[in-house]
C-alpha cells in the first residue's frame, strides 16, 4: 500500500503562540502533467525561459531521490470473527468473547507495508521526508535510484510540519541534493517532481507553482501548490527548480472524488529546512515560545481602535508565560518584532519560532494608541506545550441573574455555575450570551449562545451596567462600532460591532 497522506483541516481564525492545535482533513487525489502551451505576451517579460526538455536536471539529481518503504506488525483481519451492531445486547458476550477490542486473545498478527518518497540531504546519508511517511513504522528501508538499499533509522520528527529526517549508513559518499530558496519562487515558475507514485518505482513530473502561502492545517503551514502530478507514494519527495534546487517536499494532494484535479501542495524548503537543522542537532525542534494568544486586525477591527491600518497581530489574550512577564497585555497589537514589521498573525508566528530561545528580543505594540516598546525573554514552545495547566482559580462570588438586549444580543452576568457547559474555569468574568438575534450584525459575525464577552472597548465587564457604560462612552466619543473581546469554549477573539 501507498503512504496515504494527511488529514488536514481548515485553520482556526486565530492563532495561539502558547498552544497549538493541528487537527486535519483529507486530501488524497491522483496526479496528472499538464501539457503547457507559452506564448509570447505584449509587454510580459520571460523571466524564466521555457526549458526545452527536463531530461539534464533530471539525470543530475535523480540519485538523490529514494524510495521509501516501511513495514509495522499489525492484528491480522480475520473475516470469520462474529460482528454485532452496537448496543445489541450481544454485544457485551461477544466483547468478553473476542477480547476487549474485538479482537481475539490469540489473533494472529501480520506485516503491514506502506510506501513513500524521500530525498538525500548529504554525502553521509542524512534523508528527508514526510513524518506521515515513516509513522509508526517498525522497520524503514530506503532504495536509491541505483537500486541500493540501506536500513534507515529516524534522528529526528516534527508533527506540525510532517518533517522526518532519516539516517543511513553507506561505505561510499551517497549522491545528494540541496534545498533553494523558496521565497524566491514566484507563481508561474517551472518546478519538477520526482518520487515513488502509487508504488511504481521512479518517476518525474513537472508543472508550475500555481499559488503561494497556502495553509492547510498547521501553525507553519507555508505550501507552494502545483500542477506537477503528485500521487500517493509521492509524500516525502523533492519539489525542485529549474536549477535543480529542492524548494518543496511533496506532502499532500486535492482531491474531491479521489481523481486528479491538478492540485498538490509542497512544504516550503524554508520552512522544512529549518527544521532538519534543528533535528540533525538536537534531534528534535526548538522553537521560540512568545505565550500570548493573536489574531489578525481585521478593517472593522483596525476601524474600532482607531488604528489607521489593519496590520499587525491583535493580542486576545495573554496567560502566564514570557509575554506577560515583559508586560504584554490583551488589546495590544505586535507591529514589530526582533526588528521585523509584523503583517499578520502569522508571519508573527513563524518569526517567533525562529527567534532565539532564552534571549531578549525587542517587541513593539500600539497600546491605546500609543508605540510602547517591550523588551521579551523568549522561551522555548515544546517544554510550555508538555507543561500541564494545572492553576486553579478562585470562585467568583454569585452573579446577579437579570439579563439585557445589547447589541442584538441577550446578555447574562457570568457565574460559576455555567463554566463546564462554556468551557469555561470558574472565577472568569463577563457577560454570557444567551440569545443572538438572527437579525443583528452579532449573529453575522459569529457570535453565539454561550460566547462570554469579557471585554468592551478594550475594558473588562463583569455586569450588565458595565457593557451599557461601555457602548455609552463609545457614542459619545464618535466611535462607529465598539471592539468586544469574545470567549468561545475558551478561545478568545476580538469582534467590531455598529453603534449605528
Amino acid at each position: 500500500m501507498q503512504a496515504t497522506y494527511p488529514v488536514l483541516k481548515r485553520p482556526a481564525p486565530q492563532a495561539d503562540l502558547s498552544r497549538t492545535r493541528s487537527p486535519r482533513r483529507a486530501l488524497m487525489a491522483l496526479g496528472l502533467g499538464l501539457a503547457l502551451t507559452v506564448s509570447p505576451l505584449a509587454g510580459v517579460t520571460m523571466a524564466q525561459g521555457v526549458p526545452a526538455s527536463f531530461a539534464d536536471l533530471v539525470e543530475k539529481f535523480s540519485p538523490a531521490v529514494v524510495d521509501i518503504t516501511t513495514s509495522s506488525i499489525v492484528a491480522a483481519q480475520s473475516g470469520g470473527q462474529m460482528q454485532v451492531p452496537p448496543g445489541s445486547p450481544f454485544e457485551k458476550f461477544f466483547k468478553d468473547f473476542n477480547g476487549q477490542n474485538g479482537q481475539s486473545p490469540d489473533q494472529p498478527m501480520e506485516k503491514s507495508e506502506a510506501l513513500g518518497s524521500g530525498y538525500i540531504i548529504s554525502a553521509d546519508g542524512y534523508i528527508v521526508t514526510n513524518n506521515h511517511v515513516i509513522e509508526g513504522a517498525d522497520d524503514i528501508e530506503v532504495e536509491t535510484f541505483g537500486h541500493k538499499t540501506f536500513k534507515a533509522k529516524v534522528v529526528g520528527r516534527d508533527l506540525k510540519t510532517d518533517v522526518a529526517l532519516l539516517k543511513v549508513e553507506s561505505p561510499d559518499a551517497l549522491p545528494f541534493v540541496s534545498f533553494g530558496d523558496s521565497d524566491k519562487m514566484r507563481v508561474g515558475d517551472w518546478v519538477v517532481a520526482m518520487g515513488n507514485p502509487l508504488g511504481q518505482g521512479f518517476s518525474v513530473s513537472a508543472g508550475i507553482v500555481s499559488a503561494r502561502g497556502r495553509e492547510l492545517s498547521g501553525t507553519y503551514d507555508d505550501f507552494l501548490q502545483t500542477d506537477a502530478a503528485i500521487n500517493k507514494g509521492n509524500s516525502g519527495g523533492p519539489l525542485f527548480n529549474v536549477n535543480g534546487e529542492v524548494i518543496g517536499m511533496n506532502t499532500a494532494i486535492l482531491s474531491p472524488s479521489g481523481g486528479s484535479i491538478g492540485i498538490g501542495f509542497s512544504m516550503a524548503s524554508n520552512v522544512v529546512s529549518k527544521v532538519v537543522d534543528q533535528l540533525k542537532q538536537y534531534g528534535e525542534t526548538r522553537r521560540g515560545w512568545l505565550g500570548v494568544r493573536i489574531q489578525d486586525v481585521s478593517q472593522d477591527v483596525a476601524d474600532a481602535m482607531g488604528l489607521a491600518s489593519a496590520t499587525g497581530a491583535l493580542v486576545t489574550d495573554v496567560p502566564d508565560g514570557p509575554g506577560k512577564d515583559a508586560g504584554i497585555l490583551s488589546g495590544d497589537v505586535i507591529v514589530t518584532f526582533n526588528g521585523k514589521d509584523v503583517s499578520d498573525s502569522k508571519a508573527l508566528v513563524r518569526a517567533v519560532a525562529d527567534a532565539p530561545i532564552g534571549e531578549m528580543v525587542k517587541v513593539v505594540v500600539l497600546r491605546q494608541g500609543k508605540s510602547v516598546d517591550l523588551d521579551v525573554k523568549l522561551g522555548r514552545r515544546e517544554e510550555a506545550e508538555a507543561q500541564s495547566d494545572t492553576a486553579g482559580q478562585k470562585p467568583a462570588a454569585p452573579a446577579e441573574p437579570q439579563t439585557s438586549v445589547i447589541l442584538g444580543l441577550t446578555l447574562q452576568p457570568f457565574t460559576d455555575e455555567m463554566a463546564a457547559d462554556l468551557g469555561l474555569q470558574p472565577g472568569e468574568k463577563g457577560l454570557v450570551v444567551m440569545n443572538v438575534d438572527v437579525a443583528s450584525e452579532a449573529y453575522t459575525k459569529g457570535l453565539r449562545q454561550g460566547d462570554l464577552i469579557t471585554e468592551a472597548g478594550q475594558q473588562k465587564v463583569a455586569t450588565l451596567k458595565d457593557m451599557q457604560d461601555r457602548v455609552a462612552e463609545a457614542k459619545d466619543a464618535g466611535r462607529k462600532s465598539l471592539l468586544l473581546l469574545v470567549r468561545t469554549q475558551g478561545d478568545p477573539r476580538f469582534v467590531a460591532l455598529s453603534l449605528e
